[in-house]
């Protein structure tokens, strides 16, 4: 069977992006791979086995464009309430908490934020589907 293992986003300034996430989400570097043009870095926490890998191109001057197809990242926690005031705490830009419905019953209550280069990340109340 297929195990998923990690996705992988483009940024431009692998130390801030790397300060933004351990910050944010506790993610601490699990392997850094420096190669001819590009660095692999990877991102990981106890909580979970998957891991968020930043690829820096040395090259790259100008900003990422995502287009109309990237979707966002998603976290979950324990206490959303508490994890929008943190963040909030820290100097970032976190949208209201929102509580979405299925079927006229609570299915997610959620909240995004942006990382530095503009890639959006969903932080979901721990529960139903969302562990």
């Amino acid at each position: 069977m297929a195990k998923m293992i990690h996705s992988m986003i483009r940024v431009s300034d692998e130390t801030r992006s790397i300060d933004f996430y351990e910050k944010a989400f506790g993610l601490k570097i699990a392997g850094r791979y420096p190669f001819d043009g590009f660095t692999l870095i990877y991102l990981a926490n106890a909580e979970t086995g998957f891991e968020l890998e930043l690829t820096t191109n040395a090259s790259r001057t100008e900003p990422y464009v995502h287009g109309d197809a990237y979707g966002h990242l998603a976290f979950s926690v324990e206490d959303i309430d508490a994890e929008h005031q943190r963040l909030a705490g820290l100097g970032l830009t976190v949208g209201d908490v929102k509580d979405f419905a299925f079927e006229g019953k609570p299915f997610a209550r959620f909240f995004f934020l942006e990382d530095p280069d503009g890639y959006k990340i969903e932080v979901l109340q721990r529960s139903g589907r969302f562990q």
